[in-house]
């Protein structure tokens, strides 16, 4: 059982590669997930480093832009990536179709398109996968409610959640990516959430 409280205040001062490192050791099964938005390289290539061969799992809503597609193959195969996609169970296509396609966050469906398209995909992967650790590239500057989480914490069912990229700021993040060379996604699109500091459920539900 992992003392949270401990934890935390032992990895204060720890570098992201140090706290994956110590996320992997805790568990048998551990995952990072990944959207491969923006800035989405820096969580990927250094969970690799901490553990060659993790799973990453991706919640594929389908309404990636093709930036996002582009870019998630090549760190695919260049970081030689575990991944494990999980897709909506109605498609794109379908919705747009039959309900109007996305809809806006003050529309009754939103709910219902946020359900199908982001938070059953990956509660299907969290089931399947059955993780111990969940490595995640949540920062607080992001949202007001990440300002609030902590490196450390315990999610549904156990899992112990770990966002070793917390407190870092975005020019941390793009200074990490020019380093390293890696590639970005610049146009980037989640139809769940439409604004960029909303929180879609995800995270605060799990």
């Amino acid at each position: 059982m992992i003392d949270i409280a401990k934890a935390n205040k032992e990895l204060s001062a720890a570098t992201p590669l140090d706290i994956i490192k110590w996320a992997v050791e805790q568990g048998k099964k551990p995952i990072v997930s990944t959207h491969f938005e923006s800035m989405e390289a820096v969580v990927l290539h250094t969970a690799v480093q901490a553990k060659k061969d993790i799973t990453v799992v991706w919640a594929d809503s389908g309404y990636n832009t093709r930036d996002t597609y582009l870019v998630a193959e090549k760190l695919i195969a260049s970081l030689e990536l575990e991944v494990e996609v999980y897709t909506p169970k109605i498609t794109a296509a379908r919705w747009d179709n039959a309900f109007g396609g996305v809809p806006d966050v003050g529309e009754e469906s939103h709910d219902a398109f946020t359900k199908n398209f982001k938070l059953e995909p990956f509660t299907r992967a969290m089931k399947e996968v059955a993780p111990d650790v969940w490595i995640t590239g949540v920062r607080s500057e992001q949202t007001a409610f990440r300002q609030n989480m902590e490196v450390i914490s315990q999610g549904a069912d156990g899992v112990i959640k770990v966002a070793p990229f917390l407190h870092w700021k975005e020019a941390d993040m793009l200074a990490y990516l020019k380093e390293h060379d890696l590639p970005n996604v610049e146009n980037y699109f989640d139809p769940t959430k439409g604004l960029s500091n909303r929180e879609c459920g995800l995270h605060t539900q799990l």
